[in-house]
C-alpha cells in the first residue's frame, strides 16, 4: 500500500475503538456511539428491505454491527485497504455481511451492483487527487436510483479540527469542506438529495437535553460532522 495516498490503519486496527474513544472524550460519547448514530440517521431516508449495500472503508466492521441491528434485511459487503482491519471485521462473524481487502481505487464489483454505497469518515484519509476516481468508482457500482451516502468531519468546526489534530491516526488527515465534496459529486452527475450538518451539542453530559434542537440547525455549516446523500440518476 502506498502510504503517500492512503493513511495506513494496520497499526491501529486492534486498538482503534479504544484510541478513538479516548481521543473524543470531550464530546461526552465514545466511538461506538457515533458509529451507531451514523446508521440510525439513515432510518429517515432508507428502509429495512432487501438491499445490496457496500461499505467502502469499513474498517473493523462496527458499522455492519449496527446495520444488522437496524437494517436486518440488508446484505452488506465491507471493503477496506487495511488488511488488519478486515481481519478484525471478520471476527465479528456477522450474518449478511462479508468483508474483503481492496486496493483503495478499483472496487472489486460489477457495474450496478449496489443499492447503497456507504462511506463514513474515509475521504479525509485519501489524497485529494484520488477523490474524483474514487467517486467515479462508487457511481459505477451503484444501480440506477442507488444512493451514495457520505459522512465527513467538518473543518469549519473548531472542536472537530482540534480532535482530528490530536488523534494519533489522523495526523495526516486532510479535512474536506462540504462545498468541495458537493462539487465533486455534481461533477459526476450525482443528484444531491440531502445535505445536513450535525453534532452541534455534546450528545452526553449536562447539555444532552438540548440535543433535540439540533434538527433545527441542520442547515448551519458549523456542526462537527456533515452528511451527504446523493442519487445516481
Amino acid at each position: 500500500m502506498d502510504n503517500r495516498t492512503f493513511d495506513d490503519f494496520d497499526a491501529w486496527a486492534k486498538n482503534y475503538r479504544a484510541i478513538h474513544s479516548q481521543n473524543i472524550q470531550l464530546s461526552g460519547a465514545d466511538s461506538f456511539y457515533f458509529a451507531e448514530q451514523r446508521v440510525t440517521m439513515l432510518q429517515a431516508y432508507e428502509k429495512n428491505e432487501p438491499l445490496q449495500v457496500l461499505d467502502l472503508g469499513c474498517g473493523d466492521g462496527v458499522s455492519e454491527l449496527f446495520m444488522q441491528r437496524y437494517f436486518s434485511n440488508w446484505s452488506v459487503e465491507g471493503i477496506d485497504v487495511s488488511k488488519e482491519s478486515i481481519e478484525m471485521a471478520k471476527q465479528q462473524r456477522l450474518p449478511n455481511a462479508v468483508f474483503n481487502v481492496y486496493d483503495g481505487i478499483n472496487i472489486p464489483s460489477a457495474d450496478s451492483s449496489f443499492d447503497i454505497v456507504f462511506v463514513a469518515g474515509v475521504l479525509h484519509h485519501v489524497a485529494f487527487h484520488l477523490h474524483e476516481a474514487m467517486i467515479g468508482e462508487m457511481k459505477r457500482v451503484l444501480k440506477k436510483g442507488g444512493r451514495l451516502i457520505i459522512y465527513e468531519h467538518n473543518p469549519l468546526n473548531p472542536l472537530t479540527k482540534y480532535l482530528v489534530k490530536t488523534c494519533v491516526f489522523d495526523q495526516d488527515a486532510k479535512l474536506l469542506r462540504c462545498g468541495y465534496l458537493k462539487k465533486k459529486l455534481t461533477a459526476q452527475q450525482l443528484m444531491i438529495s440531502q445535505r445536513i450538518y450535525f453534532i452541534f451539542i455534546p450528545p452526553k453530559g449536562l447539555l444532552k437535553k438540548l440535543v433535540p434542537i439540533e434538527k433545527f440547525l441542520r442547515w448551519l455549516p458549523l456542526g462537527g460532522k456533515y452528511f451527504i446523500r446523493a442519487v445516481k440518476q
